[in-house]
């Protein structure tokens, strides 16, 4: 994984050092809260709905087991023993005290993290898949150029008070697990005719109030040109991106007003004035970069462990657990392991201290000392030999970190909602856990087969409710706690955006909601057909009858 130089190290010491003085002039009553925002959001420390909270950024959501211990004692020492890990593959407390927390950035500059620009009118955290590097249908490690670019736009003049925030996410593999299509800028690693590698560009894909898919507006530029071509992209959206209106100003909406293709245009008119300049990259600058993330001295393997095998044969329990949380690695006789945050009855996304710091101890002596966190909120070993997988499996089990329900219905993506977030419409842990409950029988579960589920408390989407198979958003209706339901969203290389069954549901009626919609599916599908296949092949109708029609008394509400 990248390492900081010298560099580095003092950008980030500097900011701690600035940041502790603009926090005490604060406290002093020398700076007014209008002076403090923008200063503490440059550090991503956000007034909540009960207290301070800071969004520490995981870049590409990649950590070391030492800088999860870190994250592990700021938990405990600073916070209530717990932190969130988001979709941004960033994890957020939710509880500091704001006195404490210049203590809290300098604790994590010890292990070379920081929470710059994890808010902001900015260039937010890059993401990707979180298998990369080790994924079988992987055309190249995305890391690398996920540093890149982090490193490109980390300070850039330009682009540090943009129309509003902007995300990146880079995909090196056939299958899209970074969601590309939902970003301001989405990247996906690709060859040309020639057999060159490069990116295809989408530009203008988002959730929140207004979804939107986004479109591929060049469809290949050599790796020698990424950075610049995603300058010359922020340069269009920073002159011609709205200002004058929070709802209107991503560059979503941008790209949609003028077209992708006037876009396009225009990015391609800036770019060259940028192409073959400064910024281009060479050969020796991404082999610097790519050093970091070589390959470890993996062992030379079976293809498939005999014990590993016959463990899968003789132990139902652990069988259901390597069938959802084991996956394939180019390696042979290596898995990744995906350790699930989504326990019943516990928040998704939510890790103890105890849990994180297990978890570096299980990096440790399994997965050469890395995990990876996903936009899932989930935790990943990516290199675990199949020899391990029992023992790994049995240590889990006892910290709560062994569900095997990877890809089901009660691995709930979800944002921490109406408990923590001011911005938030209602709650959404409740109505997680409700769920999770209601379908606590694994064995009904694999019945079910794949489904993602997801929730938002409000618009913003941060649950990314839009792509999933079902979606739940949180609305206001006079002061009360509603929920709107949607099916048919997905991400992936094919991603799409769900469909509003109806009117909204009062939060004791959630649970049924979605009963309604899982039996319509099990009596409406063809073999092995999965829930999502099964919604675009009959379309939202048949569901909204199952829901709607079974409901003695149907409410005209607003849909928010």
């Amino acid at each position: 994984m990248y390492r900081y130089d010298a560099y580095d190290q003092r950008i980030v010491d500097q900011r701690v050092a600035q940041f502790r003085d603009q926090t005490r002039r604060y406290l002093a009553g020398e700076l007014n809260d209008d002076e403090f925002r923008p200063l503490r959001l440059q550090n991503g420390l956000y007034v909540q709905r009960h207290a301070p909270m800071l969004r520490v950024a995981i870049p590409y959501g990649l950590l070391s087991s030492k800088q999860l211990r870190m994250l592990a004692h700021i938990a405990r020492k600073y916070d209530r023993g717990y932190a969130h890990f988001s979709t941004r593959q960033n994890i957020q407390y939710n509880w500091p005290a704001l006195e404490t927390v210049p203590d809290i950035l300098a604790d994590l500059a010890t292990v070379e993290m920081h929470a710059i620009q994890t808010s902001g009118n900015c260039v937010r955290n890059i993401t990707t898949d979180q298998f990369a590097g080790v994924a079988p249908d992987e055309l190249a490690d995305p890391r690398p150029w996920a540093e890149i670019l982090r490193q490109w736009s980390t300070f850039h003049p330009e682009f540090a008070f943009l129309p509003r925030k902007f995300k990146i996410a880079v995909c090196g593999a056939q299958n899209d697990r970074a969601v590309i299509l939902v970003h301001d800028i989405g990247l996906q690693l690709a060859t040309n005719a020639a057999g060159e590698l490069g990116f295809r560009v989408f530009v203008g894909g988002g959730l929140g109030r207004t979804p939107i898919i986004g479109s591929l507006i060049r469809e290949f530029i050599e790796w020698q040109h990424i950075a610049t071509y995603c300058d010359a992209v922020l340069r269009v959206y920073n002159r011609y991106g709205r200002r004058d209106n929070a709802y209107k100003s991503r560059i979503k909406i941008l790209v949609k007003s003028l077209k992708p293709e006037v876009f396009a245009q225009k990015v391609e008119a800036e770019w060259a004035h940028l192409e073959d300049g400064p910024g281009t990259l060479t050969a020796a600058e991404v082999e610097r970069v790519s050093a970091f993330f070589s390959s470890p001295a993996y062992q030379a393997l079976p293809a498939v462990d005999a014990g590993y095998a016959a463990r899968r044969e003789t132990d139902k329990a652990f069988a259901a657990w390597a069938k959802r949380n084991v996956h394939g690695h180019k390696r042979p006789g290596y898995a990744a392991v995906t350790l699930s945050l989504k326990k019943t009855g516990v928040p998704p996304g939510d890790a103890t201290a105890e849990q994180m710091d297990l978890v570096a101890d299980l990096a440790d002596r399994y997965s050469l000392g890395e995990l990876r966190v996903s936009h899932e909120q989930n935790l990943i070993l990516a290199d675990v030999r199949q020899s391990d997988l029992y023992a790994l499996w049995l240590e889990a089990k006892i910290a709560g970190l062994a569900t095997p329900n990877i890809g089901l219905l009660t691995d709930i993506v979800c944002c921490p909602g109406g408990d923590f977030c001011s911005l938030a419409n209602a709650k959404s842990i409740p109505i997680a856990q409700a769920i999770q409950q209601t379908f606590d029988d694994l064995d009904y579960l694999h019945d079910i087969g794949d489904l993602d589920l997801n929730i938002s408390g409000c618009m913003n989407s941060c649950g990314h409710h839009h792509v999933g198979h079902i979606g739940i958003l949180g609305v206001d209706k006079d002061g009360s706690e509603w929920y709107q339901i949607s099916i048919g969203g997905s991400q992936g290389s094919a991603a799409t955006l769900g469909d509003v069954i109806g009117p909204s549901f009062a939060a004791g009626e959630v649970p049924g909601v979605i009963e309604k919609l899982i039996d319509a599916y099990v009596d409406l599908r063809c073999e092995d057909e999965r829930f999502i296949d099964t919604v675009r092949r009959i379309g939202v109708a048949p569901f909204k009858a199952r829901v709607y029609g079974e409901t003695a008394n149907p409410r005209k509400v607003a849909n928010g």
